[in-house]
């Protein structure tokens, strides 16, 4: 609560009902209708998460803007909301990426418009819970309903392949998760009838449990990521996904997986945490090494991404689990840049297949000729992409490297490969597509970004600049919530591995 305003349930239920007032809208008739009230409400979505960013305390311990209600009181299970500097960086990075993904629908989309912006903002509604909830039945509760939007995003406007696609994500996602609810049951048990999370945090449970409970929780965790070998999901659904599903499951949901070893795994199970340490490092450093080779393979553009994607976001896991504040907090950054960079990415491939309907690589060469301005912004999100100094997809990918060294100096040269292979895959690709001489007449025919188009990239071209070149606004708050949840979790008896 703020002045007496429950921020947090304005994020999460102000594009919610939002959504339901898009649904309201009715017919294809009525588009506009539903465009314009879509727009509305995500704008008013992320305009609440504002107060939380200028009114959080970096430098309290906790949580803040905490709010209880009781919901199901025979099983004690309560609608508990709170939220650290970790969280509260999620929560702004999914309302702003939901306003990005409203207007890069604004013509692209034709058929069920209402729908499919409605689809849009439940799921940003339901993902800032997630990053919100203190029950944890009220979490996972959250975590499982973000899998509906999307299913439906990708089964509907998809490409020729979309059910598979869609069933293929939602069934790796939902099993992975079925051994989250056994294990919360467990702690609902060992507990002597709570869901808090809070309470969670001190339970003294052996490690044999701790053990099990991770590997439970581990399964759900890693296939969001997605982690290796759990990531073939990803490339099957980017493909067939619409550009704003592409955009939002990378930017956004793959968040979840990391923000779920952040909230659950490491501060419930800080022994297991450690014990199992070297095998989460040694599944993120194959997804670093081998996926950026298989990303320098890839034929299809967004295949490419989604191969890099799962590359960096193994940066992601190896900061988490080196137990060091540089470590945690780049993989934290890290998370919020491959947000821009690879939602960027993403509209960019959106870009050129809403002009020609290839992604193949070999049918594009010499954009550059017709499309400067694009050509412009696209290698701008290469080189971030690349972990280019200046710009944000280096900021984090250092800070982890810093970090892998204290800890190991091999983690650090395994991880660094990275800025290798990266820059190979993205600049051949960049190089493909943009430069030489025009390679057809479809490319010929092209015309440059127009005003909504340029307004989309030019904001997470600011973004991605900004936070390359002056990242303290994002890490000032998140170093006392690291080094919190650092104290907390070393308080393990076991070396870490």
């Amino acid at each position: 609560m703020l002045l007496g305003f429950p921020l947090l349930s304005l994020a999460i239920w102000v594009p919610i009902v939002a959504g339901v007032l898009v649904l309201a809208t009715g017919s294809d008739r009525n588009a506009h209708a539903a465009r314009l009230t879509a727009l509305v409400g995500a704008i008013l979505g992320f305009v609440v998460t504002l107060p939380l960013y200028l009114r959080f305390d970096p430098a309290a311990n906790g949580f803040q803007f905490m709010e209880f209600a009781p919901w199901i009181e025979t099983f004690n299970i309560n609608y508990h909301l709170g939220i650290d500097g970790i969280s509260l960086l999620l929560i702004l990075l999914n309302s702003f990426t939901t306003v990005l993904v409203v207007i890069a629908g604004w013509q692209v989309i034709q058929d069920r418009v209402a729908q499919y912006m409605a689809a849009f903002l439940f799921l940003s509604g339901v993902m800032n819970g997630v990053f919100c909830a203190l029950d944890a039945l009220l979490f996972y509760v959250f975590f499982e309903a973000t899998l509906i939007p999307m299913f439906i995003i990708i089964g509907v406007w998809g490409g020729p392949n979309r059910v598979y696609a869609a069933v293929k994500f939602f069934l790796y996602t939902l099993v992975g998760s079925l051994l989250t609810l056994v294990a919360l049951i467990y702690l609902y048990n060992v507990s002597q009838g709570s869901f808090s999370l809070l309470d969670y945090y001190q339970l003294p449970l052996p490690l044999a449990a701790q053990i099990l409970i991770f590997l439970a929780f581990m399964l759900a965790f890693a296939v969001k990521v997605p982690m290796w070998p759990v990531h073939t999901w990803l490339p099957d659904a980017h493909v067939e996904a619409p550009t704003g599903g592409s955009v939002v499951l990378a930017a956004i949901m793959l968040k979840l997986g990391g923000y779920g070893f952040l909230r659950l795994s490491l501060p419930i199970l800080p022994d297991a945490s450690h014990y199992l340490a070297g095998f989460v490092i040694a599944l993120s450093l194959i997804a670093v090494v081998y996926i950026g080779l298989v990303a320098l393979v890839q034929s299809d553009l967004k295949k490419l991404i989604a191969y890099s994607s799962v590359s960096h976001m193994g940066f992601v896991t190896l900061g988490i689990f080196i137990f060091n504040p540089h470590g945690m907090e780049g993989a934290v950054i890290q998370m919020i840049s491959h947000g821009f960079v690879s939602g960027a990415l993403f509209l960019c491939v959106g870009v050129l297949y809403d002009r020609v309907h290839s992604r193949q690589i070999a049918d594009y060469g010499g954009v550059v000729n017709t499309m400067p301005v694009f050509a412009a912004l696209f290698m701008l999100f290469a080189m971030a992409n690349s972990g280019l100094p200046g710009t944000s997809g280096f900021v984090g990918e250092f800070m982890v490297i810093v970090g892998a060294v204290k800890a190991s100096f091999w983690y650090a040269f395994a991880a660094a490969t990275t800025l290798v292979f990266g820059a190979a895959y993205t600049l051949w690709m960049y190089k493909r597509v943009i430069f030489g001489a025009v390679a057809n007449s479809r490319v010929a025919a092209l015309k440059d970004l127009d005003m909504r188009e340029f307004l989309v990239l030019g904001l997470l071209a600011v973004a991605v600049l900004a936070m390359g070149v002056y990242p303290d606004p994002f890490a000032e708050v998140l170093h006392t919530s690291v080094n919190d949840l650092l104290s907390h979790v070393t308080q393990s008896k076991l070396p870490v591995r």
